[in-house]
Formats: C-alpha cells, sequence, structure tokens
C-alpha cells in the first residue's frame, strides 16, 4: 500500500468511529467494528476497484461487519442490548448532554437498516448514491429507508403529550 493511500484511509478514521459508536452505542465495541474496519480493508486492499472514493468502500466494509455482527447477535438473544432500553425516552429538563442521550436510545430503536442509512446521509454526509454503494442497495431502497427512519424518529421524539420541540427535535429537521 502506498504512503497516500494510507494517508486516505488514516482521515476517514474519526468518521468510522463515530458512525460506529452511533451504530452500537458502546464506545468498546464500536472501536472494535472500527478495527475489524481497517484489518478487513488493509487486507483487501487490492481488491479495491478505485471506482469512487476509499470513503465510501471502508462504510461499506463497515455496513458488512456491522450486519455480520448483528446476525451473529441475533442466534444469542440473551447478549441483545435492545432489551434494556427504557420503553419511552423521557426527556429531562436538562439541555444537551441528556437531550443527546435520549437521541442515542431513540437511534437504537430504529432498526438496524434504517439507523444506518440515516446516519451515512445525515452525520457522515454520504450522497444517496454513495450510500447505496456502501451498503449495496438500489438508490430507492435508500432514499425509502431514509424516510421512513426520520419519520420514525420524528415521532418518537413527540412521544406521549404535547409536540416536542427541543433542540433534539431541531436537528432532526436539518437533516437532509
Amino acid at each position: 500500500m502506498r504512503s497516500p493511500d494510507e494517508a486516505e484511509i488514516v482521515a476517514c478514521i474519526p468518521g468510522l468511529r463515530r458512525y460506529a459508536r452511533a451504530l452500537v452505542s458502546d464506545r468498546d465495541r464500536a472501536d472494535d467494528l472500527v478495527q475489524d474496519t481497517l484489518e478487513r480493508a488493509w487486507s483487501r486492499w487490492a481488491m479495491w476497484q478505485r471506482r469512487g472514493e476509499v470513503r465510501a468502500w471502508l462504510f461499506g466494509i463497515m455496513h458488512n461487519q456491522f450486519i455480520d455482527r448483528l446476525r451473529a447477535q441475533r442466534s444469542r438473544p440473551e447478549d441483545s442490548a435492545g432489551d434494556a432500553l427504557p420503553e419511552q425516552p423521557q426527556r429531562p429538563l436538562q439541555n444537551d448532554a441528556l437531550e443527546l442521550r435520549d437521541l442515542d436510545r431513540v437511534l437504537q430503536r430504529l432498526p438496524p437498516e434504517q439507523r444506518e442509512v440515516l446516519l451515512l446521509v445525515a452525520v457522515e454526509e454520504l450522497s444517496y448514491q454513495e450510500v447505496a454503494g456502501a451498503i449495496g442497495v438500489p438508490l430507492g431502497t435508500v432514499m425509502s429507508r431514509l424516510s421512513r427512519a426520520r419519520a420514525r424518529l420524528q415521532e418518537e421524539l413527540r412521544g406521549p403529550g404535547p409536540v416536542r420541540t427541543g433542540a433534539a427535535a431541531d436537528r432532526l429537521r436539518r437533516v437532509k
């Protein structure tokens, strides 16, 4: 591997870590996912066909790693992280940190395929076409999953009672 290629991969690590943490909601498991992604990319560097950005290719590898882990976890339901989540997110009166925690819990309730599309578009700012290529689905599927994820997030963030208009709901409206 050439030095510019190495630099390009290293430049993608913060985005991969951010995406992994949002996917698995656990720092250690996220770091393991990033490490596995980088190991796989490094060992298969010769297979990269240079048809797009290396960033999208790395997110595609991470997607596949995440799905593989999710499938393995489903065969062991006692390890499921979703069981520990409360029924409804509680919006505290304090701002930022608690609001982000609530948003993270709601994100974790989304089906994985919706959550990953939402995160790749909203957080990592990949185009719909790049997301489609990274996770291996048609463009229309990306748009459909994104639409369903946004609708579900809005519904969850509103919760029972009056409509919430906090910072988390405002950020949700700013998603592409």
